[in-house]
């Protein structure tokens, strides 16, 4: 690694870092139909006003010792994994794409999905103020950005929303209650326009199987029944995230060996 190459890769590190600590506002804001802009980052609990050298992404949080340097509660550990995991995309993004447009778009689809995870962990929601013109928008970023025909981010879209709303309406139908909310929906048809309509197999899949074996982990552990909640947002953000990587990779391997 030369010099450009390791001042780049330390830049983005912390500037990844840097906006998961704007993410961290988001997914703490957009629930409560609060401003992302002001007022300034507060303590959760004594909603002291965060000084800004106790405001630097994960070294603060290592320093305070988790803690809030006023009233001493302890500092969630999402803001750091946060911090942390928005730091790891920015750089996997950058050795992917390099510095092209291509990044810039990625990356601001990863944030999205980031926001999107931990809310939907923590409310069971996925915010409309995302999906909906993340799905127009992350169309546009595929056709015009990503390389992605129109008619492949088209039927991505068409067919994500389509068929989680076909599975939400049949389960309901079925069972007399709501299985997956229209969240799930929206971020799936989201997904399809970004990705393009091949990648939906993967993301179902994947999702579906994650989803599985953390829902029956659950239920072993705290004893919950079938009827137990576990958000669905998170495993399909995870799985298109794992498709931008490995997707196309994978695909081929199992077209390959179904030859035989």
């Amino acid at each position: 690694m030369n010099t450009l190459e390791l001042f780049l890769t330390i830049f983005f590190a912390v500037a990844g870092a840097a906006v998961g600590s704007f993410l961290n506002v988001c997914i703490s804001r957009l629930p409560e139909g609060l401003s992302i802009v002001s007022p300034r980052s507060r303590c959760p609990g004594c909603l002291h006003t965060i000084r800004y050298y106790d405001n630097i992404p994960l070294i603060s949080y290592l320093v305070l010792g988790g803690r809030c340097r006023d009233c001493h509660e302890k500092i969630s550990l999402k803001y750091p994994t946060v911090e942390f995991i928005t730091a790891l995309f920015a750089l996997f993004l950058f050795w992917k794409y390099g510095l092209t447009l291509k990044y810039a778009v990625s990356f601001i689809f990863v944030c999205a999905l980031i926001v999107i995870t931990f809310i939907d962990l923590d409310h069971q929601i996925i915010p409309d103020l995302i999906t909906l013109p993340g799905i127009p928008l992350c169309w546009l970023g595929a056709v015009f950005v990503m390389e992605v025909t129109w008619q492949a981010a088209t039927w991505g879209l068409l067919i994500g929303g389509g068929c989680l709303y076909a599975v939400a309406a049949g389960y309901e139908l079925m069972t007399k209650r709501e299985g997956m909310g229209g969240g799930d929906i929206k971020l799936l048809a989201m997904l399809g326009a970004f990705l393009g309509w091949q990648s939906l197999l993967f993301i179902l899949l994947v999702s579906s199987l994650a989803g599985a074996v953390v829902g029956i982990a659950i239920m072993i552990v705290k004893g919950r029944d079938m009827k137990y909640a576990v958000p669905f947002g998170p495993f399909l953000s995870i799985a298109a995230i794992a498709y931008m990587f490995f997707g196309p990779y994978a695909v081929d391997l199992f077209l390959a060996y179904s030859r035989f």
